[in-house]
């Protein structure tokens, strides 16, 4: 019989059609509320994902998987409740988004404490299992690092042993596909975590760590990988299995009816393997850095009152030795329209990035005033270059042209008429609440909304330069060295409104209509029991906190 390896995971839904996403472990017909998929194969390994149409709105319906047309899910001896398909009212007004960044499935020995603390994606499962459903929230939104390709569990590296000599490079990161479909397998089969996934409609997005610290910060860092005689072999493996297990549930139906990849893996993986196809378009899509036009791995979801645009801020960049920029102009292109354009029932703007926007202004004055000094010639500029690399200087305030741009898009968008406008980010291991101040419109509704760690640390001297970053001195300090070096002043200002947390915490998004309000929760553990508990809740529509 047919086993269910991992999954299902719920990726996406609206008002009458979902997508369910399952890895097996063997080819069969993959069954969901009686549509039926077969699944395709890559590299000994089997996919389907179930694209389910003519769903009613509104409704929440509990489902099974079936393989061959045996129940696989859910498990038989589960305690969770049964887990759902639930679809948007055909007018919702009302949306609820969770969501966070950087899960490391590091699991210290049976009876030592976790170093890393409680995950606060298994906390938030917990709590919503003994919720009635109408409380449960409308989708999740995994902000990157997923998996950590270059620093893999204790576990992990026991079982890369098994496969090479951890001596030779990449040593104990990962190195091909098959490798990374371990990692996938430890991050997403917990069973809290797995039933999360199962139950609200994810979206994902990947950062660094999903393939290599300071993926694509620089030209320099390009060619230094490409010096190596393992990267190549990573890159293709890395994209290749992200496209499967997170990028393919991104889309949207009527996206996967369009998308020339997804077809030719199916007519290429359904009685054969697609591996080299895909590996073959990931090396394709990673050369977007060196200026070729690719892939877009940015989408775009909508809720109700809710435009969702989740940017590629990795594989998107441009990092040539004559232009720099967060996103290629044509994909920027791509976001400016549906951002301002968006329908008039739209009244909330996210840009889900998962590198902040809006940094602690300290930080933000160094990362553009190192962006000047990389770019000179001589020592000079590759001692700014390994700065760059060595302090991980590489968010948007380190690419200027592209901050500018985004700043613009945001005003205009709330011009326009959008009730807020704001930037979703994880990455920096803290969580914090910051509203940007333009000279024309102080009290334009624009956020930065940054939430890290789901399980991860940061270490204790950094968590002091984050809290210092904020400080009126320090500030005014970075932005005259700024100015000294030639960098122009931003076209904004900020201010922190709450923050910075520490610990493993997640955010939730409640959107009534016009009215929107944030709170971040972090992950506690008493008595062996995971739970949640209240940092701030803050209104984003009007002055407001608790």
């Amino acid at each position: 019989m047919t086993g269910l390896l991992l999954g299902p995971v719920l990726r996406y839904a609206d008002a009458d059609s979902a997508t369910v996403w399952v890895e097996t472990d063997g080819p069969c017909e993959v069954e969901v509320l009686d549509t039926t998929t077969p699944t395709f194969h890559v590299g000994g390994h089997h996919y389907a994902l179930v694209v389910i149409r003519g769903l009613t709105p509104g409704t929440s319906t509990p489902y099974e998987v079936r393989l061959d047309g045996e129940v696989a899910w859910p498990p038989p001896d589960s305690a969770l409740p049964p887990s759902r398909i639930s679809t948007l009212a055909e007018k919702p007004e009302h949306f609820t988004l969770v969501f966070g960044s950087c899960q490391h499935p590091r699991v210290d020995p049976e009876g030592q404490p976790d170093t890393l603390g409680p995950h606060a994606l298994a906390a938030y499962a917990q709590r919503m299992a003994t919720q009635p459903v109408e409380q449960w929230p409308d989708a999740l939104l995994l902000l990157g690092d997923q998996v950590y390709a270059d620093e893999t569990s204790p576990a992990t590296r026991e079982w890369l042993a098994t496969r090479r000599d951890l001596d030779v490079a990449p040593g104990a990161e990962v190195a091909d596909f098959e490798e990374y479909t371990h990692l996938y397998r430890e991050a997403w089969s917990g069973e809290l975590i797995r039933w999360l996934m199962a139950t609200v409609p994810t979206a994902m997005i990947f950062d660094d760590h999903d393939v290599r610290d300071d993926w694509n910060t620089s030209a320099a860092w390009r060619r230094e990988m490409a010096a190596t005689d393992w990267w190549r072999t990573r890159i293709r493996g890395g994209l290749a299995s992200y496209w499967i297990y997170q990028h393919l549930g991104n889309l949207r139906p009527v996206d996967l009816d369009e998308d020339k990849i997804y077809a030719a893996v199916l007519r290429s993986g359904r009685d054969g393997d697609a591996l080299e196809l895909l590996e073959d378009f990931a090396e394709w899509a990673d050369s977007e850095a060196d200026g070729e036009e690719t892939y877009r791995w940015s989408y775009r979801r909508d809720y109700g009152p809710v435009r969702l645009m989740v940017i590629d801020n990795r594989a998107g960049r441009v990092v040539t030795e004559s232009s720099r920029t967060m996103v290629g102009d044509e994909e920027f292109a791509w976001i400016e329209r549906n951002a301002v354009g968006a329908p008039d029932h739209v009244e909330h703007l996210f840009i889900a990035s998962t590198l902040p926007w809006l940094l602690p202004p300290a930080i933000s004055d160094l990362e553009s005033h190192n962006e000047v000094a990389a770019a000179r010639p001589g020592k000079r500029g590759e001692r700014a270059e390994r700065l760059r690399q060595g302090l991980d200087l590489e968010h948007w305030a380190a690419f200027r042209q592209s901050f500018d741009r985004l700043a613009a898009l945001l005003l205009r968008s709330v011009r326009s008429g959008t009730a807020t406008a704001s930037v979703l980010s994880g990455d920096v291991h803290h969580s914090y609440l910051a509203k940007a101040r333009y000279p024309d419109e102080p009290n334009a509704p624009i956020y930065q909304l940054t939430c890290s760690p789901l399980h991860n640390a940061a270490p204790q001297k950094l968590r002091w330069a984050f809290q210092a970053s904020w400080w009126p001195l320090l500030r005014r300090l970075t932005r005259a060295a700024a100015r000294r070096a030639g960098v122009t002043d931003p076209p904004l200002d900020w201010r922190r409104l709450a923050g910075p947390y520490f610990g493993n915490e997640i955010a939730t998004l409640s959107i009534r209509g016009s009215h929107a309000d944030i709170a971040f929760e972090q992950a506690v553990q008493a008595d062996r029991r995971l739970g949640l508990r209240t940092m701030v809740r803050r209104a984003l529509t009007e002055n407001r906190t608790s």
